[in-house]
Order: structure tokens, then C-alpha cells, then sequence
């Protein structure tokens, strides 16, 4: 790595983009970034113009554009701030740039992700919502231009180690049997099912392992999260869904495994830093130091596993029935996920309620084939009304929308 690499970040104040930012400070003379993006986060993003001297940042936000403008100005900051989606997509293929961390949060990631990849970047995929909606036009364009893909998900990055060095996607010629996908069971692992009922949000996001946004942590809480990575794992590693397998395992030590059809497991293990596997990408194929404590096994003593209650979490059964389906019902699933989620943190809709309102929506979803980016916008969009209407049936009429615009805007 002679020469340093350029960087664009697609989501650097999130929680994944700001742990980004903590391995390229580590390593000055590797790295270098070239622009940095968020959605309205003006106050956040200045301080990381400021510390790391991108070209370009781009928010989404009119207002918080031109807040964030003004700052730059008067700090006398050379960075050019621009504004909307189309700016996110130009500085996701901007010329001189070769790495793109794709680190927004959900399907509004989907369009810069695809923009990077046509530019044939090499894309370190955090948003996982890009593949599990339009996996099949995601991996056309990354293998049209010669993109690379390199997971970001504490899950896939394991899983991409423990496969074989140039692994191309078939799994029968490398001996793979299946893949293990661990998950922590979330919060709410053992909770007694009735006192689901009364979860609040804050309770939710609890999560015991790992520290993430609040929509991810809800997502975890459901185990829609693991649902949403079994999807993703069947594009990446090109593998059926027969061959996904999600094990519980409470510690959060071991991040997944490759079964091989001799009866050896291959496990890729690590304290849960997200650090470590944004660093595995980042310096790929060599190792370069994350900043993360170095796991001690005598002070783990011991590994826990077990199999995820679909009574407990049946948004994982309906992950897989989306993934068997196809077509675009994986983009209705997320779509419909995204909303109950943000009604969720709103206060319009009980924890136990999101995954009757995504089977609701799926109900109402008519499946298409996925030939185009606008295929699947056509299905987000007709998804979320659907489960807006759901919700607008049990609802004081305008409150819920209200309450997740508000909760957009968080």
C-alpha cells in the first residue's frame, strides 16, 4: 500500500462511519479521505471536516446543508458542501477516489452503493438494505465494472475470512457445506414472551454486546437484523438459503463459521468491535491495527449456543420465506420493516406489532422480478403504503405518519 488510498464515506457520522473515521486516524500516511456524507447531522459532520479535510461533504438536508456551509466557511475550511441525493451518488463514483465505505443506514443507501459500484469502487458494504433489495442489479453492476465487494457486517466480514482466499462464489467447488451466521439474540433473548408486550424503544436498544444506531439495535432486538444479513449472505457468497444457518450465541465472540463438506468449521472470532472488521476491509489484503482490545479466552471460559425461537422472533421466519420468494419481496420486506421500525421509536406501534405489520404488508405485496434499480423502488414505495394503511387502520387518523416523519427526522 504505497500510495495512500482516497476515501469516500457514505454515512460517516453514524455509528459504522464514525468507527471508520477512529481506524484512519490510526493510519495517516495510509489514508486519505476524500469526501464525507450524512443525512442532516450538520454539527457532527463540521468537527469531522474539520479533523480530517475531506474535498467534498455532502448532507441531505437543505437546511442543514447550508448550516453546515456556513460553519465551513467561517472556521475558513476549503470543503465544498453539497446537498441531496444526486450529490451522494457523485461523490460515491467521483473520479480519484478508489474506496467507498457504504455505511448508510437502510434502503436510502441503495442508490449512492449502486453508484459506487457501476463506478467500479471498491466498496466496503456496511449497508446491508443494498443487497437484500436489489441484490441481483447490485451484483450485475459490481461484476459489469469490476467493482469489489467487501463486507463490512461483523457476520459477512467472518464469513469472507473463513472462506478460501479468492473465493468466487462457488460453493460446491470450495467444499462448503453451509454458512453459520451467529447472532446475540438481542436483549430480549430471555424475556418471558408476554412481557414483550410493554418493550419500550430505550429498552430496545439495549443491546448487550454491541453499541449501534437505534434502528440496527431494533433490528437486533427483532432478529429482522439477522433476517436481513441471511438475505444478504445468499447474494455475497452466492450460497442457497438451505445453506444459512442462524445460531444464537449469547457472547458475541465467535461472528460466524464455514462448515466444509470434510466436517471441519472454520470461525473467525474477535472482542465485538466493529473496528475490526471495517479495518479488515480497509487494509485488505493485508492486516492493519484497529484499536480494538485483543480478546482474552481465559476470561471468556466458555461459548453458548442454541436455536433462534421462531415464536420469540418470527421476523426471521419471514426473512427467509421473503428470500424464498424473490422477485422484489425481500425490497417489500425491508420497506415494511423500515416503517414499523421508525413507528416503533415513535411510540405508534408496540414491539410485538412490528412483525405482524411486515406479514401484513408482504400479504398485500404482488411479487415482480427484479430486472432494474426502478423495480425496486416500485416495490419499497407500494410496500410502505401498504404498510402505512395498515397502520392509518389501527391509528388516529394522521398521528402515525406524523410520529414516524418525526422519527425520520431524529
Amino acid at each position: 500500500m504505497a500510495d495512500r488510498r482516497r476515501l469516500t464515506i457514505l454515512g460517516s457520522t453514524g455509528s459504522v462511519g464514525a468507527s471508520t473515521l477512529d481506524v484512519v486516524a490510526r493510519h495517516p500516511g495510509k489514508f486519505e479521505v476524500a469526501a464525507l456524507t450524512a443525512r442532516h447531522r450538520a454539527a457532527a459532520l463540521f468537527d469531522q471536516c474539520l479533523k480530517f479535510r475531506p474535498e467534498i461533504a455532502v448532507v441531505l438536508d437543505p437546511d442543514a446543508a447550508q448550516d453546515l456551509r456556513q460553519r465551513l466557511r467561517q472556521a475558513g475550511a476549503a470543503c465544498e458542501v453539497r446537498c441531496g441525493m444526486e450529490a451522494l451518488e457523485q461523490v460515491a463514483g467521483m473520479p480519484g477516489v478508489d474506496t467507498v465505505m457504504a455505511a448508510i443506514v437502510g434502503i436510502a443507501g441503495l442508490r449512492p452503493t449502486l453508484a459506487a459500484a457501476r463506478a467500479g469502487k471498491n466498496i466496503l458494504l456496511a449497508n446491508k438494505e443494498s443487497l437484500v433489495t436489489a441484490g441481483a442489479v447490485l451484483m450485475d453492476a459490481v461484476r459489469a465494472s469490476g467493482a469489489t465487494l467487501l463486507p463490512i457486517d461483523s457476520e459477512h466480514n467472518a464469513i469472507f475470512q473463513a472462506l478460501p482466499r479468492g473465493y468466487a462464489g462457488n460453493a460446491g467447488m470450495a467444499g462448503v457445506r453451509r454458512i453459520l451466521l451467529t447472532a446475540s439474540g438481542g436483549p430480549f433473548r430471555a424475556t418471558p414472551l408476554h412481557q414483550l408486550e410493554e418493550v419500550t424503544p430505550d429498552q430496545a436498544c439495549a443491546h448487550p454486546n454491541w453499541v449501534m444506531g437505534r434502528k440496527i439495535s431494533v433490528d437486533s432486538a427483532t432478529m429482522m437484523n439477522k433476517g436481513l444479513e441471511v438475505i444478504e449472505a445468499h447474494w455475497l457468497f452466492n450460497v442457497r438459503p438451505d445453506q444459512i444457518e442462524v445460531v444464537i450465541h449469547p457472547e458475541s465472540v465467535i461472528h460466524s463459521l464455514v462448515e466444509y463438506i470434510d466436517g471441519s468449521m472454520i470461525a473467525q472470532l474477535g472482542n465485538p468491535d466493529m473496528r475490526t472488521p471495517i479495518a479488515h476491509a480497509l487494509g485488505f489484503p493485508e492486516r492493519i491495527a484497529a484499536g480494538v482490545e485483543f480478546l482474552d479466552l481465559t476470561r471468556v471460559r466458555s461459548l453458548h449456543f442454541e436455536r433462534p425461537d421462531r415464536q420469540r422472533f418470527p421476523c426471521l421466519r419471514l426473512a427467509y420465506e421473503a428470500l424464498a420468494a424473490g422477485g422484489t419481496a425481500p425490497a417489500a420486506l425491508n420497506a415494511a420493516n423500515e416503517v414499523a421500525v421508525a413507528s416503533f421509536l415513535s411510540g405508534g406501534l408496540g414491539f410485538r406489532q412490528i412483525p405482524a405489520l411486515i406479514e401484513a404488508a408482504l400479504a398485500d405485496h404482488v411479487r415482480a422480478p427484479v430486472t432494474s434499480l426502478d423495480d425496486v423502488l416500485a416495490a419499497d414505495h407500494s410496500a410502505r403504503a401498504s404498510a402505512d394503511r395498515w397502520l392509518g387502520a389501527r391509528e388516529p387518523a394522521g398521528k402515525g405518519q406524523a410520529l414516524r416523519q418525526q422519527a425520520a427526522r431524529s
